[in-house]
């Protein structure tokens, strides 16, 4: 009972979220992962509205994480290392607001860090960052068929290349 307290939960669009679930969930520490859609205009939008109607939602991943194994500032270092933060409404083959990145975060606390760490990204490009930073409006579930979907399907498609996948394993030796 005493862990379930520990745990906290930041919100990372990033692109196709089949890719970025199966990422984060390789990561120690990560104890949960949900897809789905955060920060848009309809009320409880499907995928083909997200895809079709311009709902304004982006493909999110909820991450709910353990910070005594594995810091927000950590979690988002390795969130970089899978997106190009410079490129908007895009990752990858996807292209559309849907694909934008962003952090969306639950607190005060959350916001110092998220604002503190992009401000660290930053030094490392000219152009501005595309990132979206911003407090979660809200998050909807996406369809059972979208959860854990490379698990499912081995062979679907992802922005993320394997070897981002191996190398997430290893950081402190995950999943």
């Amino acid at each position: 009972m005493e862990n379930a307290k520990k745990k906290q939960e930041i919100y990372l669009a990033g692109g196709c979220f089949w890719g970025t679930q199966r990422y984060f969930d390789c990561l120690e520490g990560v104890v949960e992962t949900e897809v789905g859609y955060a920060n848009g205009r309809t009320e409880n939008p499907t995928y083909e509205q997200v895809k079709h109607e311009n709902t304004g939602h982006a493909e999110t991943v909820k991450v709910v994480f353990d910070p005594s194994r594995i810091t927000l500032e950590e979690l988002l270092d390795q969130y970089y290392k899978v997106i190009d933060p410079l490129s908007v409404n895009r990752q990858g083959g996807d292209v559309g607001i849907q694909y934008r990145t962003g952090v969306y975060y639950t607190g005060e606390a959350q916001k110092k860090v998220v604002e503190h760490s992009l401000a660290e990204l930053q030094k490392n490009y000219r152009e501005p960052l595309a990132v979206e930073a911003c407090p979660l409006q809200n998050f909807y579930s996406a369809e059972e068929y979208h959860q854990k979907y490379l698990e499912k399907n081995p062979g679907g498609y992802c922005h993320i290349g394997a070897a981002h996948f191996e190398e997430a394993r290893r950081f402190r030796g995950g999943k």
